[in-house]
């Protein structure tokens, strides 16, 4: 061995040393910085009205509202007698009081911020009118005299009017209103609103990004075993707080059987058990370092992100087989899989520029254990993979069996049939909703869909309009309650008929009849307590700059969502006002109706990409364009194979550009080949192809949505993308031939 050969084996020692060390001392991050996976809206898409009303909101709140529901152990109603309603008022004091430990709030992990109940509303609507629920003996105590326009009426005081709309949202739909509105039919006003149970709307974490939501379910059971009430937690939130247990489980069960299951198809591809238990072991720490890495710089990880696991350690597959069944050397080899990486990571990387905060997340992740998978492979790997490769390099190819038309015609019937999916299937784009995360038949979730049905705030959604306006300004308060008015117009929002009048559903900022009073002046000298906003102003550093307006849409209804948008922002134009929308609904219906118009700029952009990265490094035009083509077609086609599978939407998205890169991958294999495939070659490709769908089909039999879904079209998307890479690598192999 020269001296140079010796510098050169010590520095490609001190290198693998160093990958080695970086990976271990990764994941030891993972003791200190454990992962704590988010499951909310907010890490699916970014809502920047939200952001900024939970960053610089003086009287809004900082943390989700979750939803308890109550009702009284013997089934009757919650009003008769008066004492359950003091009762219940008592149980809301003693939740923060924390005298009583049987109903105190149970953590002091997580901040319980504020319950917002009817009967406080109540409570303050009848101290209004010098009247005390909380000391009355009976319902005639306080209803008497008769207050003729009940709490909906023109005359009613700013407290009543904050008790009619709780009564509204927070009682079932078939509810008696009494004297929240006696000009409704068959309501009057000498009697209380009644139903047999409420809502209790809670906020708690104050703005904890990892708030364990499941806690409000724990303290609901505490309250049920020592009350005469039944309290359960309910809602859209907590659906998303059991989507992430769900998900977690899953992805721990299944991390055994998915190890054995590795261990096993590389075993019998491989026929070298210690190959097998060194690649798998690779891309474990590959996963793990990455996780650690990122965790100790303050990552968010969703549950989705969970996703990306299987998939690294699929891809980490690839160099195994190359290295160890193909004929080719170890520099055709190198290449090839840094064609493959550049490629995939190019398809991949299209998704980090979309506006789904999920889809970012999820790209970035993939990117970087995609590169570090192929890191790993070329510098540390490699010499270990080639010392215990066995294959014959002096087989014949397959040009002989495999070169007829019949074989060669196979790459341009795979793109006329694959293009043929993509062409039949349906359009459309499901809006992301929190039953996209949920089995089909879970209790929970068709609880939720009953609830729609019952309850006004259940089946509507809350959006917030974000006014930039100077508190101290007296022009633009005057500029403001225009555009309020006119906002207050739009058919979009949710109408009751008073049967006098019809009622809005929406939280202004109340008029002045002082021609020069500010923004800040009203509302420092009103009480706004609605149920949703104490204080709408948005401040920075003391001084307002903006305020948040909410409405109320119908959460079913996307096209009345996506006019209501567009009509918002018609009417900012219009009025010469700044601003912008935020509400999870609203968001989320933008989002997919913005997917959709670009779904397939999307796929055409990642093909570009590839096209590019593959022209830089083959520097053959034609090789490049058969990778991009190629590309394209199995992203359309996986495309297809979302909508004809369960419906196309958001989630569907990552799983279409992954599967593109996998496209990507083994076309790249193919076209930087520079020899006719041989047996072993089609080995490696195949045994390779089957040990990653072997992962991929044991993920889409689990019960999240998101994976199952994620495993159904990756599976489809490696088998169209290796049958394709098969038939391209004749095709090629013909070509060069004649030419």
């Amino acid at each position: 061995m020269t001296e140079g050969e010796r510098v050169m084996l010590m520095e490609a020692n001190r290198v693998r040393q160093i990958l080695i060390a970086g990976l271990l001392l990764g994941t030891l991050l993972l003791a200190f910085f454990p992962v704590e996976p988010q499951m909310s809206t907010e890490v699916i898409f970014d809502d920047e009205v939200t952001q900024l009303r939970k960053a610089d909101g003086i009287g809004t709140e900082s943390s989700e509202s979750l939803v308890l529901r109550v009702t009284h152990d013997d089934g009757a109603g919650l009003m008769h007698p008066v004492s359950r309603v003091q009762e219940l008022l008592s149980i809301e004091r003693e939740a923060f009081a924390g005298e009583n430990p049987d109903t105190a709030w149970h953590t002091d992990v997580t901040e319980l911020n504020r319950i917002q109940s009817p009967f406080t509303l109540w409570d303050e609507a009848f101290t209004s009118r010098n009247r005390s629920l909380t000391q009355a003996e009976g319902w005639s105590d306080v209803l008497q005299p008769l207050i003729e326009e009940g709490w909906c009426g023109k005359n009613a005081t700013d407290e009543e009017s904050f008790a009619f709309e709780a009564t509204l949202l927070l009682l079932p739909n078939d509810a008696d209103l009494g004297v929240a509105c006696p000009s409704m039919p068959g309501q009057y006003a000498h009697q209380p609103p009644v139903s047999n149970e409420l809502l209790w709307m809670v906020w708690i974490g104050n703005n904890q990004s990892n708030t364990n939501w499941s806690e409000l379910g724990v303290w609901a059971e505490q309250l049920s075993e020592s009350t005469n009430f039944t309290f359960e937690a309910v809602g859209a939130n907590m659906l998303f707080a059991k989507s992430k247990t769900l998900a977690e489980s899953e992805l721990k069960s299944v991390m055994i059987p998915l190890a054995i299951l590795l261990v096993s198809a590389l075993c019998i591809g491989l026929r070298d058990p210690l190959v097998a238990v060194v690649t798998l072991g690779s891309a474990t720490l590959v996963v793990g370092a990455e996780m650690g890495i990122m965790s100790m710089f303050g990552y968010t990880f969703s549950v989705i992100d969970g996703i990306a696991v299987p998939i690294i350690m699929g891809v980490a597959v690839d160099g195994a087989f190359w290295y160890c069944r193909s004929s080719h050397d170890v520099e055709k080899v190198r290449k090839m899989l840094f064609v493959a990486m550049l490629t995939t990571i190019a398809a991949v990387s299209l998704a980090l520029f979309s506006p789904l905060r999920a889809q970012r997340s999820l790209a970035l992740v993939m990117v970087i254990g995609i590169f570090l998978d192929w890191l790993i492979t070329r510098y540390v790997l490699e010499d270990f993979y080639m010392s215990r490769k066995k294959v014959d390099m002096s087989l014949p190819s397959t040009r002989n069996i495999l070169s007829k038309p019949a074989f060669t015609a196979l790459w341009p019937a795979l793109l006329l049939l694959l293009a043929g999916v993509a062409f039949v299937s349906p359009g459309g784009v499901e809006v992301l909703d929190i039953h996209q995360f949920l089995p089909e038949d879970d209790p929970d979730s068709a609880e939720l869909r009953q609830m729609q049905d019952e309850y006004i705030l259940a089946s509507s959604t809350d959006a917030w309009i974000l006014v930039n306006v100077k508190g101290d300004s007296v022009e633009e308060y005057r500029h403001l309650l225009a555009f309020q008015e006119q906002l207050r117009n739009h058919p979009s929002i949710i109408s009751l008929d008073t049967g006098l009048s019809q009622s809005k559903l929406m939280i202004g900022i109340p008029d002045s009849n002082d021609e020069n009073a500010t923004l800040d002046q009203v509302l420092s000298s009103s009480s706004l307590d609605s149920l949703m906003v104490k204080d709408p102003r948005l401040q920075s550093d003391g001084e307002t700059y903006a305020v948040v307006l909410v409405v109320y849409l119908d959460g079913l209804d996307t096209d009345a969502a996506l006019a209501f948008i567009d009509d918002v922002r018609v009417l900012f134009s219009e009025m010469d006002v700044s601003g912008n929308i935020g509400g999870n609904f609203v968001v989320g219906a933008e989002a997919a109706h913005s997917f959709d118009e670009s779904r397939m700029t999307q796929i055409f952009g990642a093909g570009i990409a590839v096209f590019f990265v593959a022209f830089c490094v083959l520097r053959s035009p034609e090789k490049a364009l058969r990778i991009a083509v190629g590309t394209v077609v199995v992203g359309a086609a996986v495309d297809g194979m979302a909508s004809l599978l369960g419906g196309r939407g958001v989630g569907s998205a990552p799983a279409v550009l992954l599967g593109m890169g996998f496209a990507a991958d083994y076309l790249s294999h193919s076209s930087s080949s520079d020899h006719a495939p041989t047996s072993n070659d089609h080995a490696a490709r195949w045994w390779a192809a089957f040990t990653s769908m072997c992962v991929f089909i044991l993920i889409a039999f689990t019960t999240f949505p998101p994976s199952s879904e994620t495993g159904r079209l990756l599976t489809l998307s490696i088998f169209f993308s290796v049958l394709l890479a098969t038939a391209l690598s004749l095709y090629q192999t013909q070509s060069d031939e004649e030419e």
